[in-house]
C-alpha cells in the first residue's frame, strides 16, 4: 500500500535541513523502489524548502509510521508537523516536463 508523508519544517530550523540533507537522501536511496517519489515543498519564491512530501510503500500504517520516523529529517527534529496518510494513484502522467 502507498502512503504519503507530508511534513512542514520548523520555522526556527535554521540550517538543519541543509545539514541533514545528505543523510536524508541516502536514507531514501536505501529504500529503493519503495519510494515512488519525494521532494521538498517550496516557499512562494520557488526555491526555499519549507517541508517535504514522500510517497512510499509500506505494508500497513504502523510500518509507514516507523519508516517516517526513521527518516533523518524526522530524527533531527526538522519538522513542526507530519502526517502519514494512505495514498492511491488515480492519474499518472510521468515523466513530467520541467523537472
Amino acid at each position: 500500500m502507498l502512503f504519503a508523508m507530508s511534513a512542514t519544517d520548523r520555522t526556527d530550523a535554521g540550517s538543519l535541513r541543509a545539514d541533514t540533507r545528505p543523510e536524508h537522501l541516502e536514507h531514501l536511496k536505501r529504500m529503493g523502489t519503495k519510494v515512488a517519489f519525494a521532494g521538498p515543498y517550496l516557499a512562494a519564491d520557488g526555491k526555499t524548502p519549507v517541508g517535504s512530501l514522500v510517497i512510499f510503500e509500506a505494508a500497513n500504517h504502523v510500518d509507514a509510521e516507523a519508516i517516517a520516523k526513521a527518516d533523518p529529517f524526522c530524527k533531527a527534529g526538522l519538522f513542526s508537523s507530519i502526517t502519514i496518510t494512505p495514498f492511491r494513484v488515480t492519474l499518472q502522467n510521468l515523466p513530467l516536463t520541467g523537472l
